[in-house]
């Protein structure tokens, strides 16, 4: 029973996931055939031209990945995800028609382009959030595999099909089907009832604050950042194949459009296939293993690419290219979700996405004017000589374990016993916690603090210090301040996790015996109305006021 469990296709035996597997194949079939088609409409136009296909598609990411992440995290994913589909199947039926009609020029080809990566990048941030809610937590790794799979089998048949279809029929028959596979996953999202979920927080800030929340999440948050660097320094050299591969196949290879479909179907193929190793790559190498492995092997492909004129030969290499690609994509994707918790999914993993697609929409056109400039063959050893060294500084940083790792939510922060009733705009707030450290532990206490203090972060605080008393040594304080009540709020109710309230544990276990943590909550004067003794006084003036102290923990 576990071996079925831990199998790469457990995740399938959940329903609502296996439905919208099936039809996101759909859809990815259909998006990969229009691709073909909107770059061999270009091929004619110049590398650079070309490669801007891929820059169309990924740019909006960059743009609007931060926002979509927000509206992800504050509002129903379920009704994003369907508004993004109908918004996408209307571009797409625009570009359908004109294609039929002859009309798709070079320009408004890639402006409809750049709205259905809009759509997409509206979509991205809410698909991913939705994983945990449709299958289990240990079975992300094996969800996040199978959507690279589904990408790569879409890839397997999609640019084959698109590549037969442009060349018998023309490129408006693949516009049209990818119009009508954007219903599928439609279909699946209304018939879809979503269990109750927690109610969004943060509908009282602003976007700009939202954003900030998840940025500032994510800067503090190591294990996040870890596996955005290595996303960083693996996407810039994997771009270049993705980039140059119509040009391989047209100048290197004297292949039509039939025979590049067929090329990104062997790298597909490749991705199926290693789908099933993967757990065997895993268990053997670990993730980091895989990411330096993907890494190599996709620079022997862009190596022999770059040397060889035999389709045959190209096509043999394409083939691991496509189970190091699924390698890589599946083991990132698990690590940022693992590391994730509930409150800023969307938004910890809009930054993700912004990495992940910004870095191949602003490498592709770079690789087109290199191949333009100095030839195809330097343009794929340099994508080569990045991805060479991208594995080798997987030992200098590679990614965290997350043994231990729970980012389930907590609230085990009491209500704080104030005399009256802040607004929600009220602040800043600062908040000072006071600890009694004996002599012997006061080291180990600030050491443990640093966890603290990035928990603090995480969740809101705009600064953080700790300061030891200079009349009372054994007297700690620690002072954090938050930009509103309602930030300190949702640090009490909604934005902590299990992780969080261990390392707080862990610090107060070296309390002196017999006593606990004293916590305050103090408010600008300076910025809002004075607080008097009976409560809110607006007219009030020139008296500070401070909160009652309240129990541990805080």
């Amino acid at each position: 029973m576990k071996q079925a469990r831990d199998s790469a296709w457990a995740p399938l035996a959940a329903r609502v996931f296996r439905a919208l597997w099936i039809a996101q194949l759909v859809s990815n079939t259909g998006s990969w055939m229009q691709t073909v088609g909107a770059q061999w409409l270009l091929l004619g136009h110049g590398a650079a031209l070309v490669t801007l296909v891929q820059t169309a598609s990924s740019l909006p990411v960059v743009l609007l990945a931060l926002p979509s992440g927000v509206l992800a995290d504050r509002h129903d994913r379920r009704t994003l995800l369907l508004a993004a589909q109908f918004a996408m199947l209307a571009v797409s039926a625009v570009l359908t028609v004109l294609a039929f009609r002859g009309a798709l020029a070079p320009g408004p080809l890639l402006a409809l382009t750049f709205l259905l990566g809009c759509g997409t990048a509206l979509m991205g941030p809410a698909w991913q959030a939705i994983q945990p809610e449709l299958v289990a937590r240990e079975q992300l790794g094996q969800a996040a595999a199978l959507g690279a799979v589904n990408m790569n089998l879409a890839r397997a048949v999609g640019p084959a099909l698109g590549g037969a279809v442009v060349a018998a029929a023309g490129a408006g028959w693949v516009f049209a089907f990818n119009t009508l596979s954007y219903l599928g996953i439609a279909g699946v999202l209304l018939l879809w009832r979503r269990p109750a979920a927690p109610e969004p927080t943060g509908h009282g800030e602003g976007l700009l604050a939202a954003v900030q929340a998840g940025r500032r999440y994510v800067w503090h948050a190591p294990g996040v950042r870890r596996v955005l660097l290595r996303t960083a320094l693996f996407i810039p050299g994997g771009a270049a194949l993705w980039s140059l591969l119509p040009l391989v196949a047209s100048r290197s290879l004297g292949l039509g459009s039939g025979g590049y479909g067929l090329l990104l179907g062997v790298v597909g193929a490749g991705a199926v296939g290693g789908a099933f190793a993967l757990p065997v790559f895993r268990r053997r190498l670990g993730a980091n293993g895989t990411l330096a492995a993907g890494a190599a092997v996709f620079a022997a492909t862009l190596v022999l690419l770059a040397t060889t004129r035999l389709p045959w030969l190209a096509a043999a290499a394409l083939l691991p290219a496509g189970t190091a690609w699924i390698g890589v994509l599946s083991t990132l994707n698990a690590a940022v979700q693992q590391r994730l918790p509930g409150w800023v999914r969307g938004r910890g993993l809009a930054i993700y996405l912004v990495v992940f697609q910004g870095g191949q929409a602003l490498t592709a056109p770079a690789w087109g004017a290199l191949a333009d400039a100095l030839g195809l063959t330097v343009a794929l050893l340099t994508g080569a000589g990045l991805l060479v060294a991208g594995a080798l500084s997987v030992r200098r940083w590679p990614l965290h374990g997350v043994d231990g790792l729970d980012p389930s939510p907590s609230d085990h922060w009491p209500v704080p016993p104030l005399v009256f009733e802040p607004g929600p705009a009220d602040g800043p707030v600062l908040v000072s916690v006071t600890y009694r450290i004996a002599r012997e532990n006061r080291a180990a206490f600030s050491d443990r603090m640093r966890h603290v203090a990035r928990s603090r972060r995480r969740t809101g605080a705009l600064s953080w210090g700790l300061y030891q008393d200079g009349r009372d040594p054994d007297r700690f304080v620690e002072n954090y301040l938050v930009a509103s009540w309602s930030e300190h709020l949702a640090q009490h109710h909604s934005r902590l996790t299990a992780n969080d309230r261990r390392f707080e544990e862990r610090a107060r276990a070296l309390l002196v015996a017999g006593t606990a943590p004293e916590v305050t909550h103090a408010f600008d004067v300076t910025a809002g109305p004075v607080v008097a003794a009976g409560g809110r006084d607006a007219g009030a003036a020139g008296v500070p006021w401070a909160g009652r102290r309240s129990s541990p923990p805080a």
